[in-house]
C-alpha cells in the first residue's frame, strides 16, 4: 500500500527553529565549500511512498534539476523549481546554517517577510561534502517508521 505523505505532517514533525544570526561554528573552511550554484542531480528515497519536500505541493521528482544558489557569507539562499509537466515554477529565497559542523537548517522566507520572523523551517544532516558535490539527508516521519530521503547535490556546471 502506498503512504501517501503530505507537507504539512513533514513540516510540522520537521519544523526547527533556525537561528540565522549564529555563525559559522566548527571548520569554516567546508563550511564555506557551500557556496555557489548547485543542481540537485538526483534523490534516493523509498519510492513506496509519495513525497511532497518543502510545503511545495510539488512531487520529489520536482527537485531533481532544481538549482540552489548558497551564499555562506550572509547566510542567504534561494532554490528554483524548473516546472513543467505536474512541476510548479517556483523561485524560493532561504535563510540557511549549517550547526554541529553537519546540520543544514533553513528556512524559506515569503516575500514581503522579514528572516526572523520566520520560526519554523527544515532540518537535514550534511553527508559527503568535497567541493564539487554534496549530500543532504532527511527522515520524514511516517507511520512510527522515517522514511530517509537524500539530495545529491552536483556542484552547477559539473555535467
Amino acid at each position: 500500500m502506498k503512504n501517501v505523505l503530505w507537507v504539512g505532517i513533514m513540516g510540522a514533525a520537521l519544523a526547527v527553529s533556525c537561528s540565522t544570526a549564529k555563525t559559522a561554528q566548527q571548520n569554516k573552511s567546508e563550511f564555506l565549500k557551500l557556496k555557489g550554484d548547485w543542481e540537485i542531480a538526483s534523490v534516493d528515497y523509498d519510492k513506496n511512498y509519495k513525497i511532497k519536500p518543502f510545503d511545495e505541493g510539488a512531487d520529489i521528482q520536482c527537485f531533481v534539476g532544481s538549482y540552489w544558489r548558497l551564499i555562506p557569507n550572509n547566510w542567504t539562499g534561494s532554490y528554483t523549481l524548473n516546472g513543467g509537466g505536474a512541476c510548479p515554477s517556483v523561485i524560493m529565497p532561504i535563510k540557511f546554517e549549517v550547526v554541529n559542523g553537519n546540520e543544514f537548517k533553513f528556512k524559506k522566507i515569503m516575500e514581503g517577510t522579514k528572516a526572523k520572523a520566520v520560526t519554523a523551517g527544515y532540518s537535514l544532516t550534511l553527508v559527503n561534502q568535497s567541493t564539487d558535490q554534496f549530500s543532504l539527508e532527511q527522515n520524514i516521519p511516517s507511520g512510527g517508521d522515517n522514511v530517509k530521503v537524500v539530495y545529491h547535490f552536483e556542484r552547477r556546471g559539473m555535467k
